[in-house]
């Protein structure tokens, strides 16, 4: 919706890639072996959700 949050994000970076909340690398040994990545709430909903599931890792 034109209002909400993320609107038009496809249209950023070119198209290519775009970052935002709701992603958790996760590392094992210090080599990046996976990713937590969660969407469907707003950003900080998205977050909290990704954080607690790499805690759990």
């Amino acid at each position: 919706q034109p209002t909400q949050q993320f609107f038009g994000i496809q249209n950023t970076n070119g198209g290519k890639v775009a970052i935002f909340a709701g992603g958790i690398p996760l590392s094992r040994d210090g080599v990046v072996v996976g990713a937590v990545g969660v969407s469907g709430g707003s950003g900080e909903q998205d977050h909290s959700v990704a954080e607690a599931g790499a805690a759990a890792f």
